[in-house]
């Protein structure tokens, strides 16, 4: 018998160390690895298209869109509120037709009982047999059969009752009420480089800050002032800015409220900025 081991092969059990050690030999198991930084988006980039921005817009929670995006999607959202509210109300225009003649159809049924009463009973028998029929597609039960073919006619099947459409608008990332008069508009102040004759989407460095001419980047905090919408890095705003509260840019007054940290990284995965890791399953080793 071999020593026992971690690599031991005379033993009953598949230990731990063996399966880890196979596992990774084999291809099994799951990978975790971290979103690399193509996969994050840069601070500059709209939300929606993920794309550098042409004309920046900012909510009033810092989450940057191009406001062709932003105008777009709210307008799809407003068409279909439109389209939602044109079904709810078909609907309950149907609910009230079905009411009235429902109505309609005991008042009817009513009627002809109290007839049927009237009458002696051979002619009431003979009215019975005369109209009495075996078959399923007489007296309109041809129309009210069930369909095996189509899902919303099955037996078994239950009419979806639609809700009333809500028209507020809501941020795509925060999912906050967004309104078109809130978005703010953002100025980037680019970086004058006269040796650099790169196009402004190919450069690394693409925007700085007006006041501490500071590089902005992903890893760079930024905050946007609202009266001006320019882009200044949070140490330019806690050394500079908050000292005194005026813009050193129009020498104007500044309050808490005017100051709008800008929302960093995110990609296209629905957990933008709770997880940057990203999970992929294998087959798994049986023991």
């Amino acid at each position: 018998m071999t020593r026992h081991a971690r690599n031991c092969t005379a033993g009953a059990v598949y230990t731990y160390h063996e399966k880890k050690k196979d596992a990774t030999a084999s291809g099994y198991g799951t990978n975790s690895q971290r979103v690399g930084k193509d996969s994050v988006k840069d601070f500059d980039c709209c939300c929606l298209t993920l794309q550098p921005c042409r004309i920046p817009v900012v909510t009033k929670d810092g989450y940057l869109f191009d406001k062709e995006a932003i105008l777009e999607y709210i307008l799809t959202k407003k068409k279909e509120y439109t389209r939602k509210l044109k079904e709810y109300e078909k609907q309950k225009q149907k609910e009230k037709e079905q009411s009235q003649e429902k109505t309609a159809n005991e008042e009817l049924e009513k009627l002809q009982n109290f007839l049927k009463g009237e009458k002696n009973i051979v002619s009431r028998k003979s009215s019975d047999e005369a109209g009495s029929s075996i078959s399923n597609m007489s007296n309109g039960r041809d129309k009210v059969l069930p369909s095996f073919w189509i899902p919303a006619k099955t037996p078994q099947a239950k009419e979806v009752t639609l809700q009333k459409p809500d028209k507020t608008i809501y941020c795509p990332v925060s999912g906050k009420v967004l309104k078109l008069k809130d978005l703010i508009p953002v100025k980037f102040t680019e970086v004058k480089d006269p040796d650099d004759k790169k196009s402004l989407i190919v450069k690394q460095a693409r925007y700085m800050c007006p006041i501490t001419h500071d590089i902005l980047s992903n890893s760079v905090p930024c905050a946007v002032l609202k009266p001006t919408g320019d882009v200044v890095t949070m140490e330019c705003v806690e050394k500079i800015i908050k000292k005194d509260w005026i813009n050193p840019l129009d020498s104007t007054k500044l309050t808490e409220a005017d100051i709008i940290p800008l929302q960093r990284g995110g990609t296209g995965y629905a957990a933008a900025n709770d997880s940057l890791e990203g999970k992929h399953q294998r087959p798994v080793l049986q023991a």
